[in-house]
């Protein structure tokens, strides 16, 4: 490929950014404002889990999500863990997710002493397919007692965990649709998404639970947290109770009514998103600038295609992605660009590949190895001034 193209997509993202400096993929915006409210955090003397910051983030979060609950955790991981609890996974239960994702899906899985069964995943939005999950449904499983079973494993399927990739919406109102056929739960990895809307709906508001991250590389940050919502009274309440020990309510005795987590995100990540969280429409706005800004450079070019939105949806474009035709042009794309201090990756690699999950359970997986080797994530964050 002609170091040409390259020269000049490098080009644009340094004038981007007007920096000669290294690049990074995603760093935080973090200016004053977050600054004010860490100090004001710090002299109320509320910096755990005790705080007005926790509840107000928690409120602000559901009301801009659109659902009627949402409860801070300390990371997106632990959310995934304590959703699947939520939802009633037990150990030796199968949990159908993808295996492009952020390795975090499955470990929250494996800490319940599940096990994980991994399906392709969609060529236009990057999660797990509806096509896929409907044809394992009608020919792998039977229901029985009410339960839904995997018939050559004898494993009970409880819930269905649909990854939303780089933000970009799954074909998520129908993944509901099909297990709510079969009596599946589902528990929405949004890690990525949030600000990404399907249908005008925000992304972890379709299925019974689901799980923002708020880390450092994600559009908003909470330096780390997370944030569980859901519709369901019982739900959140059980969310808010496991996560804080199981503490019943007193002034000052101390009684748990069972074994739990300390999994409450502290007062003072919260007083740091709230900051971030009132500069997300403008996050969100230049995000998807930049975006339409990538699309057109790109569609100048030959070598690779620049991934839109896919259909009836608005994504938070967190991470913008090239697909090239091979994995040789991927990697010289990726070696290019490193060496010259524009940070460029890859998309993780498979969960199957990997040592702790090569003997998984799974469908086959086409889709998700093509995509492996082919995709690159280009400079995402917004600029700070």
């Amino acid at each position: 490929m002609s170091n040409k193209v390259y020269d000049e997509l490098i080009a644009f993202i340094r004038e981007h950014y007007q920096s000669k400096e290294a690049i990074p993929l995603h760093a935080p915006c973090l200016g004053q404002t977050e600054k004010k409210m860490l100090i004001d955090c710090i002299d109320s003397t509320f910096v755990s889990s005790v705080g007005k910051y926790v509840d107000q983030l928690e409120n602000q979060i559901a009301a801009y999500c659109g659902v009627k609950h949402a409860i801070a955790v300390t990371n997106g991981t632990l959310g995934l863990y304590l959703g699947l609890r939520l939802l009633g996974v037990q150990p030796g239960d199968l949990v159908l997710t993808q295996s492009l994702t952020f390795v975090a899906t499955l470990n929250a899985v494996k800490m319940h002493h599940a096990d994980p069964y991994l399906l392709d995943v969609d060529e236009n939005n990057l999660g797990l397919s509806a096509q896929k999950l409907a044809h394992f449904l009608e020919n792998e499983t039977r229901i029985e007692d009410g339960e839904c079973i995997h018939i050559s494993s004898g494993k009970i399927i409880r819930v269905c965990m649909p990854m939303h990739t780089l933000g970009f919406p799954a074909e998520i109102d129908r993944i509901c649709k099909l297990c709510r056929q079969y009596g599946i739960a589902v528990l929405e990895d949004a890690a990525e998404a949030l600000g990404s809307r399907y249908y005008e709906r925000h992304l972890g508001s379709f299925g019974d639970i689901g799980v923002l991250s708020f880390n450092g590389n994600k559009v908003i940050t909470t330096g780390g947290g997370g944030m569980l919502l859901t519709d369901s009274d019982e739900l959140a309440y059980e969310a808010k109770h496991l996560s804080t020990t199981a503490k019943m309510p007193h002034a000052w005795l101390f009684e748990h009514d069972e074994a739990a987590y300390n999994l409450r995100m502290p007062n003072l990540n919260a007083a740091l998103g709230l900051a971030q969280l009132a500069k997300l429409a403008d996050f969100l706005k230049e995000k998807r600038l930049l975006a339409s800004e990538y699309q057109h450079l790109c569609a100048s070019f030959e070598e690779f295609d620049c991934l839109p939105a896919p259909q009836n949806s608005q994504p938070n474009f967190w991470l913008n992605a090239l697909r090239f035709p091979s994995k040789a042009e991927r990697d010289e794309f990726l070696e290019y660009t490193n060496k010259r201090s524009i940070q460029t990756r890859p998309l993780w690699t498979p969960m199957h590949l990997l040592k702790p999950y090569q003997s998984t359970l799974r469908d086959h997986l086409p889709v998700t190895e093509q995509l492996a080797e082919q995709i690159v994530n280009l400079p995402s964050g917004v600029r700070c001034v």
